[in-house]
């Protein structure tokens, strides 16, 4: 079997274009991926067209030499497209065998993944619209959530600003009730100092974890806070290396792990950045801001390993039409994720739908900038 062809996709969600790959093969199989980045969209679907004379003519059922040679071939350096290409090969790989991607990767361990929720709280920023919205969260089912309430803070906050963050994790406590966990969104926001007093004050709370409080790849910051306030801290969706998992696990302190598998590398990093973990005695909460072919990819690598915690899944909360543009995406029930048994990812895209949702220019989550929760294109 070899690679024919590379095509590409892009999809224009109001906040975040979305890029998909799609390879063909000489003998009729053809895989999919996703190659989205957050705040650029070009650049993304370009490094897979330029990736493609690398790729054409090798077998994509070995996986490894398709990674290998686009590693190398950017002196030891990956993208989001070569994250999309592998992800494909893996789908293939599948197809190719008739079983799911996740019997490759070592079979399942679970039938189903508890999801927590994202993408809800698009209003003003305001403690009683935060407390309404999750109410509406909760009532689909979901026994977990995440928001961001620090608008657009960057490394400090005045008081009355720090006060109305800290009044809006209170009005989703108080409405939501104890039994379901909140997830605190930081987007690296905040200065070490003002990530200690902010945790502190979040204690009182319980929230499952405070997430990337400082630059995420400010691993000595993200220690010394973690070290400093008695709630967990998650980080690792900006790592593109497998030894700034060690270096984050090392410490003892962080034992929340959230490898996004466009920014590692692709499932096979993925696969060794949760082995990371478990050598840590940590967990990997996998980081999933993307499609909902997305969330079937890290579905499957959740299956498929021991220490998984929790998945993020937007799918629920992204426009109706999201729903249109491809079949056998997974679904959230009683806050569970049910792990699909379909060849390969088993998911195919619906072009005639893709082409009503052309890119956007202004597409884009601008965290900076105020009012970006309300998440308007």
């Amino acid at each position: 079997m070899k690679i024919i062809d590379v095509k590409t996709f892009v999809v224009g969600n109001p906040w975040k274009n979305w890029v998909f790959v799609k390879l063909f093969t000489d003998e009729g199989i053809t895989g999919v991926g996703e190659a989205t980045g957050g705040l650029q969209t070009k650049p993304n679907e370009a490094a897979v067209h330029e990736l493609k004379p690398l790729i054409l003519g090798k077998d994509p059922r070995n996986i490894g030499d398709v990674w290998d040679s686009m590693y190398k071939a950017l002196f030891l350096n990956h993208s989001p497209g070569v994250s999309g290409i592998e992800q494909a090969c893996w789908d293939i790989l599948g197809k190719s065998l008739g079983v799911p991607v996740w019997q490759l990767l070592g079979g399942k361990m679970r039938p189903r993944i508890r999801a927590y929720a994202n993408g809800w709280y698009r209003g003003p920023r305001e403690p009683k619209f935060f407390a309404e919205a999750a109410l509406q969260i909760v009532e689909m089912g979901y026994t977990a959530l995440k928001f961001d309430p620090f608008g657009n803070a960057y490394r400090f906050m005045d008081r009355d600003d720090e006060r109305l963050s800290i009044a809006i994790v209170k009005s989703v406590r108080e409405a939501v009730g104890e039994s379901v966990d909140l997830i605190i969104e930081a987007h690296d926001r905040l200065s070490v100092s003002t990530a200690i007093r902010v945790g502190q004050a979040l204690a009182e709370f319980n929230p499952m974890w405070f997430e990337t409080p400082v630059m995420s790849t400010d691993i000595e910051g993200t220690i010394a806070v973690a070290k400093q306030i008695p709630i967990p801290v998650a980080s690792g969706e900006r790592f593109t290396a497998l030894e700034q998992f060690a270096a984050l696990h090392g410490s003892k302190v962080v034992s929340i792990a959230q490898p996004e598998v466009l920014k590692i590398g692709g499932i096979s990093r993925m696969m060794k950045a949760a082995a990371i973990a478990e050598a840590h005695e940590a967990f990997i909460a996998p980081h999933n801001a993307q499609s909902p072919l997305c969330t079937v990819v890290n579905t499957h690598i959740g299956a498929a390993v021991s220490n998984v915690l929790i998945q993020e899944c937007f799918d629920d909360t992204n426009g109706d039409w999201s729903k249109n543009i491809m079949t056998g995406t997974v679904h959230v029930k009683d806050g569970f994720i049910e792990v699909p048994d379909a060849p390969g990812f088993g998911v195919e895209l619906n072009e005639e739908e893709m082409v009503k949702y052309p890119y956007g220019e202004r597409n884009f989550l601008r965290l900076f900038e105020a009012g970006w929760e309300k998440r308007r294109s």
